[in-house]
């Protein structure tokens, strides 16, 4: 008995290394398959009967068909460079001599015949019921007029007919036909039936071929690129297929077989991680965002806990916090779960629980009431116009409640707020771009910005700038349009069109992060922060009554201060996972290639 050339057992052994890796358990299964069909994946028996005794049976049954007339002579074939080294006990074969049959079918409405009620007519196969191994939307077949086997008798089906997709997204992918109704195929489906039913190859084997991504390469190798890209009869009938002794190939079976079914456990034990981590995530986020407990009022006060149903002590919060803050990081594999990390930060920055309230610091109230009379004396200097006035401010209707010293604002009455300029139509006139050097920016830059709008993607002439207007560096811009409420700060002075709200903060505001902040923790459900309109789009007019949770300056800067080196550890955790991802990937990548290339050993002995 032959020492097996394939490195399977160390890929195994270092699975758990590798399980995290992206798609790690359907690149092991294309790996089984791979390694299937080379004849790495079990031992050759020299006792085997070689491949090359049953392609002669076979053979001899062809050539019985072709004088009855039952079946077509092949062509004859040249000089054959095949696509892969095989073992000494396998031989290569074309589709075309294993079978007695490769035809399509076509469509009822070419031949007049129209769809039936299940119980009227005959079944018919489409190529979206033909899957990888195995016939798929059952519960979906359809139906033809019974007459449909008369005009099409010969792509009748019988039990054992292999099935293949010629055209569309599961191109070359096979089934076996499997039921004992009667059954016809449209166009997009090749029928291939073995030449005799009893020497033959393993069914079972063929599909594992024939499903390996290894086939399905070579058979898209030779497909004709049209409009829908399709493989043709002919490409059918000629396709190289490698043949292990029957012996063998039932070993190969029952090999595949077991390693499917420990792939298909890796996937469920994987799946249940994923799916207890997203728990626990889920939860430790959501009771540091459940709704406000009643807080304390006396010398510094902790973030305010969620008392909910538990009635937990608002003092408990930091702990948890504490908790989540650490933990959540050794629970995050993915990066979407870090996207609700960074979201889950950025809630707890403006509803008060990142930091510590201190009492000393001055209210918002003040903040607010300065803000209001540096605005006054903008409008009679006029360096700003006056803006109109806002409806009373009604908290009852706030989202939720605030720490002591903080208060409810909106923009207008936290520096100049208002929307862009482009008055000039169109918009794309190349007039007021030739030769310009004044940055122009539009919702797209807005929205790949990040936060931070560092460049722009067009320029304003002299002629764009007078139809325009310049906002300093530093405005937080808000898109209204194409991406709704995205949102970033200017890094330079820029012009924008109305479709972005410029917010430029009050004197006392060293920048407009918090608040680009706010906006970002607000975009999902930003209706719910202006519950004054009925209207479901954002407009100037919903910005302007949305109600934004304003903290004392002091704890302001704290709180901008925390989310930048909480976000600092996000990136961190971000390009760490990406480098576990790019290490995982390597090593599946060498294994790999490991398993499916011959040893040095191996290539000294063929040597």
């Amino acid at each position: 008995m032959n020492e097996s050339p394939m490195n399977a057992e160390r890929l195994l052994e270092l699975y758990d290394n590798i399980s995290k890796a992206p798609d790690a358990v359907a690149r092991l299964r294309c790996f089984v398959l791979d390694l299937a069909v080379r004849g790495k994946l079990v031992e050759q028996d020299e006792g085997d009967e070689p491949a090359a005794e049953l392609i002669k049976r076979v053979a001899a049954r062809r050539a019985e068909l072709e004088k009855l007339g039952e079946t077509k002579k092949l062509k004859s074939r040249k000089d054959e460079i095949w696509p892969f080294a095989i073992p000494e006990t396998w031989s290569w074969v074309s589709l075309g001599e294993l079978s007695s049959l490769v035809t399509k079918g076509s469509s009822p409405k070419w031949q007049g015949v129209g769809y039936v009620e299940r119980d009227a007519g005959l079944l018919f196969i489409t190529s979206e019921n033909v899957g990888n191994f195995t016939l798929r939307k059952l519960d979906e077949l359809k139906y033809v007029e019974a007459r449909f086997k008369d005009v099409e008798p010969r792509s009748m089906l019988r039990r054992n007919d292999i099935l293949i997709n010629l055209v569309g997204a599961s191109i070359g992918r096979s089934a076996i036909y499997h039921l004992d109704e009667e059954a016809n195929i449209n166009q997009a489906v090749a029928l291939v039936r073995m030449a005799d039913p009893s020497e033959r190859p393993s069914l079972e084997y063929l599909l594992k071929y024939l499903n390996s991504d290894l086939a399905v390469d070579l058979m898209l190798g030779s497909r004709v690129t049209t409009a829908q890209p399709n493989i043709s009869l002919t490409d059918v009938v000629r396709f190289p297929v490698p043949i292990p002794p029957l012996a063998e190939q039932h070993r190969i079976v029952a090999k595949v077989d077991e390693l499917m079914a420990l792939c298909d456990r890796l996937e469920e034990a994987r799946k249940e991680r994923e799916e207890t981590r997203d728990r626990l995530t889920t939860a430790s986020l959501a009771r540091l965002t459940a709704p406000d407990a009643t807080q304390e009022s006396s010398g510094k006060v902790e973030p305010g806990f969620p008392s909910g149903d538990a009635q937990t002590d608002e003092r408990d919060f930091p702990a948890h916090a504490a908790f989540a803050l650490n933990a959540l990081p050794a629970l995050t594999t993915r990066p979407d779960q870090i996207k609700s990390l960074r979201q889950t930060i950025l809630n707890l920055a403006v509803r008060g629980k990142l930091v510590e309230q201190d009492e000393a610091d001055e209210p918002a109230s003040e903040l607010l009431e300065a803000i209001e009379i540096e605005q006054r004396e903008l409008v009679k200097t006029g360096k700003v116009k006056k803006s109109k006035p806002l409806p009373s401010l009604d908290v009852s209707l706030a989202p939720y409640d605030l720490p002591n010293g903080w208060a409810w604002a909106r923009f207008p009455e936290l520096g100049t707020f208002g929307r862009g300029k482009s008055k000039h139509r169109p918009r794309n006139d190349p007039a007021l771009y030739r030769g310009g050097s004044v940055p122009f920016i539009q919702t797209g830059d807005v929205a790949r910005s990040g936060g931070r709008i560092a460049s722009n993607t067009g320029f304003y002439n002299e002629v764009g700038l007078a139809q325009s207007m310049l906002w300093p560096r530093g405005t937080m811009c808000i898109t209204i349009a194409a991406n709704i409420a995205d949102s970033g700060i200017l890094d330079f002075d820029a012009c924008f069109p109305d479709s972005v709200v410029g917010l430029v903060p009050a004197s006392m505001f060293d920048n407009a992060r918090y608040f680009e902040y706010f906006i970002r923790t607000a975009k999902a459900n930003l209706l719910e922060f202006a519950p004054a309109t009925a209207q479901k789009n954002i407009n100037l007019g919903i910005l302007e009554m949305v109600l934004i949770p304003v903290p004392p300056l002091a704890e302001q800067h704290r709180i901008v201060a925390k989310v930048d080196e909480l976000m600092a550890l996000c990136d961190q955790l971000e390009a760490a996972l990406t480098k576990t991802d790019t290490t995982r990937t390597r090593l599946l990548e060498a294994l790999l290639h490991e398993a499916l290339e011959p040893s040095s050993n191996d290539k000294e002995a063929a040597e």
